[in-house]
């Protein structure tokens, strides 16, 4: 396949270029630099040093022989994203270039501003430039399981089956973002709705739970091919936070009572689910949508998973709660379900012990990186 990742810079980008590369795929990687910038303003760079996106494609050519070509822009620029569809011809683009920070969206107007106008642009352009290069191009989008919000009914893979007084017909499912990042996804997905309806597109929406890890089987004994790894509250995702915080000897940050629930999975098999994906796309005018997590947890079970590998381990973990900096239930019913992708072939990584305590031995192998004043700085959702 000709693959287009966009947002090929970014925690997942970087990973997925290399893993359809080195299945033989023809990949070419986009991206405008967004968070690396945004790390250098507010003091919250990865732990991981990483060479920029170039350097990163010369070096996978050095050590695999295979080529990741790679654009440098903003895809937001519709007179930038067109040449390269109308040059490469993609048959599946991967859709990663939007701002992807909840606590981001929320900092403040200018960030709000951005996220609506980065996120939503993003994805139009996208779709215009499938229309007028090639309308059969696959888009797998990368969704959100925020964009549920916690309902007190099951999750469904995306649609919902109603009956109302004596009718039936079936609809998105209802979706309540807690953030204004959360709600830009939700403005996507109904936005590649409205353009599958019409145009016929062929879309693959993945509702992704926070992803945890640090690296792939092909950074694995490489770590001058790691991808990005934040730890601070703007970029990074919670159990990657909680092992830095443990290791630097900072009191673990659970959210008011911790009982928050959410879907999980490691970012090996956000690999797995992306290239199932491509491989197995979506029909013409299909909008699929599949729940990308392999396990849910607590806050609090994911504090005393890390409290208890880190002890081991002979860190003196502490587990502090604190005020809530958002807005959300803290206590709710959360039961998702998320079959479709273990039916297309997926084999999910648990969260094991071991798994844990190789994410310890790589965060400390680069302890002297921590900023602890990125750690936490209390970004208010009121």
């Amino acid at each position: 396949m000709k693959v287009l990742v966009l947002g090929a810079d970014g925690y997942l980008g970087w990973p997925t270029c290399m893993y359809f590369s080195a299945r033989g795929h023809d990949v070419v990687g986009v991206d405008n630099y967004f968070r690396r910038l945004a790390g250098i303003q507010w003091d919250c760079e990865s732990l991981t040093p990483v060479p920029n996106l170039v350097q990163r494609a010369r070096l996978w050519e050095e050590r695999t022989g295979r080529v990741i070509q790679v654009a440098i822009g903003d895809i937001t620029d519709y007179q930038f994203l067109l040449p390269i569809f109308q040059q490469q011809k993609p048959d599946v683009v991967i859709h990663y270039a939007e701002q992807p920070s909840a606590p981001y969206s929320m900092l403040n107007r200018d960030t709000a501003a951005f996220t609506v106008r980065n996120n939503l642009l993003s994805t139009l352009n996208i779709v215009y430039a499938i229309k007028e290069v090639n309308p059969l191009c696959h888009i797998i989008k990368l969704g959100t399981m925020g964009e549920y919000g916690t309902p007190n009914i099951d999750i469904e893979e995306g649609w919902l089956e109603i009956e109302h007084q004596g009718r039936r017909d079936t609809f998105l499912f209802p979706r309540q973002a807690s953030s204004l990042y959360h709600t830009t996804k939700i403005q996507d997905t109904d936005l590649l709705w409205f353009y599958v309806r019409t145009w016929g597109l062929r879309v693959t929406d993945l509702m992704q739970g926070p992803v945890y890890g640090i690296t792939t089987e092909e950074s694995v004994r490489d770590e001058a091919l790691a991808t990005i790894f934040n730890y601070d509250e703007i970029f990074g995702t919670v159990l990657n936070r909680f092992v830095v915080q443990a290791v630097v000897g900072h009191p673990l940050t659970v959210y008011g009572k911790g009982q928050q629930i959410r879907g999980y999975l490691n970012l090996k098999d956000t690999m797995q689910c992306v290239y199932l994906s491509a491989l197995k796309p979506a029909e013409p005018g299909e909008l699929r949508i599949f729940n990308q997590v392999t396990e849910t947890f607590t806050v609090n079970d994911l504090a005393a998973k890390v409290a208890t590998v880190g002890r081991s381990l002979g860190y003196p973990v502490e587990i502090k709660h604190i005020p809530n900096p958002r807005v959300e239930k803290e206590e709710h019913y959360y039961n998702p379900r998320y079959t479709g992708l273990l039916e297309l072939g997926l084999q999910p990584h648990y969260l094991t012990d071991e798994v844990l305590a190789e994410m310890f031995q790589l965060v400390a192998s680069h302890r002297q990186n921590i900023n602890t004043k990125a750690i936490f700085r209390g970004v208010q959702w009121k």
